[in-house]
């Protein structure tokens, strides 16, 4: 959807806020197709006032998916943890909520539109109220302690009356985000949203029409030289004139008119009784008394057969239709669902000490185990005649990796050939999961990611590969016998045409194609190994 579109629901839902009509505010922000993290966020303030948890919930999982670093994000999703009594993750939303902060005693969100300072010391207070939910009031009084230690302002004695709490052993209600405090649009933006008239109205500074006043635009008309003529219909508001009787001009200035001539008054009727008038591009003077309206109307056929003057329209053409893909039955949704609390939060950041606000290394083992294990997965790109993706497990072996492909794409699976480079080099080196069956994809993915060649085997008709090259660069197909190849692509030679030209395979097609286009690493690869 268009920025303004947003910025138009968004500021319509702020002002619904404001006026305390929580039910408008969302619906508002349900008609966002392309929602902001700021705008979940405010999804899931509406939601706790009205007390959908539930839903207030989902909205923060899905304000963390597009914002992972949005440490209020965490604070707010672990006191809503709190009230549902999922008491591991919210301790582990307050932790993720820390080290978030990257050692800031305060977080100031009001240059993204949130009114509201995030303290060090409020994330330790929610820790410690998921503590005395747990019956763990040591740890509570030890992380309150270290609260009361930590700077910053706008605490106010809550930490010393959290720590009587705690020393009686009563529960602590978790901070949040007050509620009327939701992020806001920047005020500059809301302001152009209005239409603005930038050119102005035009007004007449000089005319050579009595009395003109008209300040638009009329198309281009044909004149004859003289004096403009303003085009008019009817006698009504006319100053066209029909001479009664001829008229012999008897002094300077004056007109010769014949009679029944239609004729122009350009100024009104002077004390000696003449006007001011224009016959055929010239102005001259002639008797007001001889002068009549004139009926000038305009036929009904010639207005209806007039040719329109000025400039024309644009012809009225249409762009041809997009046509539309047809999906694989097998392929994934573009839209993923949110992720849950582990995936949000457990994501892997570049500080790798855990934020120390806990002090016996009990509690340490303690939180580790609350987050548990979890299963790595691999995105996986593979270049076929066009390119997909998918995500596996990163422990998969090789042939139910070729099982998947195989289903993406709709092809039989023994048909399939996979490759990928190995580090560092340019070479494509075939996947060996029938001679090596125990191989995963760990071995050849980096940082999470892999990327695959994959071409069918029906091209090749069993024909013996003798090496391979690297394009040098793009080559396009002067016939159809020629091989269509982008730089850096690998081609499997299967035989010599003469010194010049080779012909090789690529992209599951077979062709011939000049020699100098590419180059030969030092890596042999042979038919046994291929296959």
């Amino acid at each position: 959807m268009l920025y303004t579109e947003l910025l138009q629901l968004w500021h319509e839902a702020v002002q619904a806020v404001d006026a305390k009509d929580w039910q408008g505010g969302l619906s508002k922000l349900e008609q966002i197709s392309e929602p902001t993290s700021r705008t979940l966020f405010n999804a899931a303030s509406a939601h706790l006032v009205l007390g959908q948890l539930d839903l207030a919930l989902k909205a923060l999982d899905l304000t963390l998916a597009k914002d992972e670093c949005l440490a209020v994000g965490f604070f707010q999703r672990a006191a809503v943890m709190m009230q549902i009594d999922r008491l591991e993750e919210a301790l582990s939303d307050c932790i993720w909520a820390q080290k978030h902060m990257r050692g800031n005693m305060v977080i100031d969100y009001r240059q993204l539109g949130l009114r509201f300072k995030l303290y060090s010391w409020q994330v330790l207070y929610n820790a410690a109220a998921v503590y005395c939910r747990m019956g763990q009031w040591e740890q509570a009084k030890e992380v309150l302690l270290s609260a009361s230690q930590e700077r910053g302002g706008g605490r106010g004695g809550i930490t010393e009356v959290a720590l009587n709490s705690v020393l009686k052993e009563e529960i602590l209600c978790p901070l949040l985000v007050p509620e009327d405090v939701v992020f806001r649009p920047r005020k500059q933006d809301v302001e152009q949203l209005q239409q603005r008239d930038f050119l102005g109205k035009a007004k007449v500074i000089s005319s050579v029409i009595p009395n003109d006043d008209f300040g638009g635009f009329e198309p281009l008309r044909l004149q004859k030289p003289g004096f403009y003529e303003p085009k008019v219909d009817g006698t009504q508001d006319s100053r066209y004139m029909c001479v009664r009787i001829p008229y012999m001009a008897r002094g300077p200035g004056q007109l010769t008119v014949p009679g029944g001539a239609v004729v122009f008054l350009f100024g009104e009727e002077r004390r000696d009784g003449m006007a001011t008038v224009i016959y055929d591009g010239q102005r001259g003077l002639l008797p007001m008394s001889l002068l009549d309206p004139a009926d000038v109307k305009i036929s009904k056929g010639k207005r209806e057969n007039k040719v329109p003057s000025g400039i024309p329209l644009p012809p009225g053409l249409k762009p041809p239709t997009r046509p539309q893909a047809q999906p694989s039955p097998a392929a994934l949704p573009r839209n993923t669902p949110p992720p849950s609390y582990t995936t949000a939060t457990h994501a892997p950041l570049p500080t790798a000490e855990p934020p120390g606000y806990t002090v016996n290394t009990t509690n340490d083992q303690r939180v580790v185990a609350a987050q548990g294990p979890e299963t790595s997965s691999v995105v996986l790109k593979v270049h076929y005649t066009y390119t997909v993706a998918l995500s596996v497990p990163s422990d998969t072996p090789f042939h139910e990796v070729k099982k998947c492909i195989a289903q993406k794409l709709g092809q039989p699976a023994y048909q399939l050939r996979l490759r990928h480079k190995q580090h560092g080099s340019r070479v494509l080196t075939p996947l060996r999961e029938e001679a090596e069956p125990g191989r995963t994809m760990q071995e050849v993915a980096e940082a999470g990611r892999a990327t695959l060649w994959c071409q069918t085997e029906d091209p090749l008709d069993n024909r013996t590969i003798l090496y391979q090259m690297v394009a040098l660069y793009d080559y396009i197909a002067q016939g159809p016998e020629d091989l269509d190849f982008s730089e850096g692509d690998t081609i499997d030679i299967l035989g010599d045409v003469n010194e010049e030209w080779l012909e090789g395979h690529s992209a599951g097609h077979i062709g011939i194609f000049p020699s100098c286009f590419a180059y030969k690493e030092n890596t042999s690869i042979t038919q046994g190994s291929m296959q």
